[in-house]
């Protein structure tokens, strides 16, 4: 299992994060299958893959050739069978559900030998759950992608109590083959920046909640004020507010009430306002 034998890799789920995993692979000379279970979504992922490539080479940062190329090694399928044929390494971005990721991993585990890779791009779910439905699950790790993949340099991979040396190294290198930076951390609930990350997030919410000051002035003082790249309310608007309401809730079991979601926040998701997905969060989009 070495992170410069990877020739071949499956991306499972084609959504925001699936397409942008299948994009860096394919970017940096892998072969690539981007797999769902409905040709929709498949043909949706690979028509973003493409326009992200084109916008990259409007701005000069991809060659045409370097697109063209990445694009050859990329395709499409609503067969898992054929998705994960001859792979060495499968990574799994389906939606937060840990029962449909165990049923997932304990498929790939019945069809693929033990030295492939196999990594979940969850975001707080734990890996050592995901990992127990799987056969030799010392080869089970989390590989945490941010979103958008192709421009942001950070992966978190996350090992289990049962993962191997060489399955945790082999991710960290394949992290950093996709010119990613990649820390290491334990499977505990949130790992780093999921927990980091919902804290400050939850905070901001009560604060809003509260009339302490508006969305753009919380923002605004985390940006200008500690040099974040964006402020906490803007960026939930990007994850998704009901995205951010699952995991915090999944922290408020396991941590405690510190992360326990402010009613604004449920209330917004009840309304279907979820962000910049659906026009309206702590921001209006449609604007």
């Amino acid at each position: 299992m070495n992170a410069t034998d990877i020739r071949t890799a499956a991306v499972l789920g084609a959504g925001t994060m699936g397409h942008g995993i299948a994009h860096v692979l394919a970017q940096i000379g892998v072969e690539t299958r981007l797999f769902d279970i409905a040709a929709g979504p498949v043909e949706k992922g690979l028509a973003m893959v493409r326009s992200n490539l084109e916008a990259g080479v409007a701005k000069g940062k991809v060659t045409a050739a370097d697109r063209d190329a990445a694009l050859s090694r990329l395709s499409g399928s609503t067969k898992i069978e054929e998705a994960v044929r001859g792979v060495q390494v499968v990574i799994e971005a389906v939606p937060e559900k840990l029962d449909l990721k165990r049923s997932i991993f304990g498929d790939l585990g019945n069809r693929l030998g033990p030295d492939v890779l196999l990594a979940t791009n969850t975001s707080s779910l734990p890996i050592t759950a995901i990992a127990e439905a799987t056969k030799h699950s010392e080869r089970v790790v989390g590989m945490h992608f941010f979103n958008p993949v192709h421009i942001m340099k950070l992966i978190e991979v996350v090992e289990t109590s049962k993962s191997s040396a060489a399955a945790v190294t082999c991710a960290v290198e394949l992290g950093k083959r996709m010119g990613k930076e990649p820390i290491r951390v334990q499977d505990a609930p949130g790992f780093a920046s999921s927990r980091l990350g919902i804290a400050i997030g939850m905070e901001a919410i009560r604060m809003l909640e509260s009339g302490v000051a508006s969305a753009e002035d919380i923002d605004k003082a985390m940006v200008l004020g500690y040099g974040f790249p964006m402020g906490p309310l803007k960026l939930t608007d990007l994850v998704g507010l009901d995205v951010r309401l699952s995991i915090a809730e999944y922290l408020s079991r396991e941590l405690g009430e510190r992360f326990t979601p402010p009613k604004l926040l449920r209330d917004k998701v009840a309304r279907g306002e979820l962000g910049k997905k659906s026009g309206k969060g702590f921001y209006d989009w449609k604007e």
